[in-house]
């Protein structure tokens, strides 16, 4: 019996080597042999190993790695709640938007097209009037949002003002894609998260936002949970995760190629939780699957100081080695089912970068710059501040700095 894969695949006639082989720099890849305008093609099949050691012979396939649990990257509430709901009322703005300066751009994200790939919406929010939402479901669960995750994200990025309260960074998006990859109880896969993937690359996503990770333990669980011994469990998961790394690392790299034939799309992903800085620095974890990936922008979150004039710190949780940060401890957004809600997490520091990345993405397209996703990814990283951050925060947590608004 065979175990299930996820296979991606180059449409373009791109040749390939095996799965595991290191992943070429995007400017590399022509002069290996990789098409320009790659076009990637995600299938699930089960495989046995003879037949995992044909496939990666297929000159079409890219990549081939067992199919992996994920979740969303589980966020936390806390008693401030209220409070920093009450104070964003009163500034008419939340902390998270004002911090990255989109209060007082001049860009809107107009005209640009934004995918999140998360739990669903709540598409009756009034938050998301006047946006066209198309929704697509890959975690079989069905279209919406009992979970809030993705409702919360997606008020952060493009979500309108709530009884006068500005809670999106890019609030002028009218046109966003909503793959729900993670069923109601927060759960997915690899193949549903490849899924969403190619499909909002299909359907001309500029910007795809991704807060959520693999599961590792998951994995382990789920082998040992079929017979094997714990040991040999964690290895083969290990291996598991290796592959899809390089598989996600290939798909990354035929993102960057399809710029040959298009604009080209930024891909965002959370740095993940699991630190615990408040305990010891030997509690740090660094960016995992998919932030980890060649080509994703990994986003590590920030907190307001409880000293005033201290400036912004790392969040307790927040994973170590991302590219940049956003605000990620008691962000308001929306609230599944009408209203507002306070979440932590890096998984709300993502939507900002995400939400920045519109903007950045309109300036580009309203300059005489290349219209491409290098050119707005290098602003994008070339603009990040230090400067609001507290003393002695180290590069390896916040990475290039805080993100700004054009």
């Amino acid at each position: 019996m065979g175990e299930r894969y996820s296979v991606l695949r180059d449409l373009s006639g791109a040749r390939t080597a095996s799965p595991f082989e290191m992943a070429l720099p995007a400017e590399l890849g022509a002069a290996r042999g990789f098409a320009v305008g790659a076009e990637p093609h995600v299938e699930a099949v089960e495989l046995s190993k003879r037949e995992v050691r044909d496939m990666v012979r297929d000159p079409e396939v890219r990549g081939v790695a067992r199919v992996m649990p994920t979740s969303l990257i589980r966020p936390i509430e806390d008693g401030t709640g209220e409070q920093a709901e009450a104070e964003a009322r009163a500034a008419a703005a939340t902390w998270g938007v004002k911090a990255v300066g989109a209060d007082v751009s001049t860009r809107t994200g107009a005209d640009v097209i934004v995918a999140v790939l998360d739990t669903g919406i709540d598409a009756t929010h009034p938050a998301f009037a006047g946006v066209t939402l198309i929704q697509e479901d890959f975690s079989g669960s069905g279209l919406g949002d009992k979970a809030g995750h993705g409702t919360h994200c997606a008020g952060t990025i493009f979500g309108r003002p709530i009884d006068g309260t500005r809670i999106g960074v890019a609030p002028g998006v009218t046109r966003a894609l909503i793959g729900k990859v993670l069923a109601d109880d927060g759960s997915g896969d690899t193949e549903g998260l490849l899924r969403g993937l190619e499909w909002a690359l299909q359907q001309g996503a500029q910007v795809i936002s991704m807060s959520l990770g693999f599961d590792f333990p998951g994995m382990v669980q789920r082998l040992v949970d079929q017979g094997r011994q714990p040991n040999f469990a964690t290895s083969l998961a290990l291996e598991a995760y290796r592959a899809n790394l390089r598989l996600f690392d290939a798909l990354m790299q035929m993102v960057a190629a399809r710029q040959a034939i298009g604009t080209g799309t930024i891909v965002v992903a959370a740095a993940g939780n699991e630190s615990q800085r408040e305990t010891g620095p030997d509690l740090e974890i660094a960016v995992s699957l998919p932030g980890a990936a060649q080509g994703v922008i990994a986003v590590g979150a920030l907190a307001q100081s409880t000293v005033t004039g201290n400036g912004l710190v790392i969040a307790p949780f927040s994973n170590t080695f991302p590219q940049i940060s956003a605000p990620g401890v008691g962000v308001v957004s929306a609230r599944a089912g009408g209203g507002l809600r306070t979440l932590s997490g890096t998984s709300m520091a993502t939507p900002h970068v995400a939400g920045v990345a519109a903007l950045w993405w309109e300036e580009v397209l309203k300059s005489p710059l290349p219209a491409t996703a290098s050119t707005v990814t290098a602003r994008l990283l070339a603009e990040a501040v230090v400067s609001p951050l507290a003393a002695g925060v180290d590069v390896a947590d916040r990475g290039v700095g805080l993100v700004r608004a054009p």
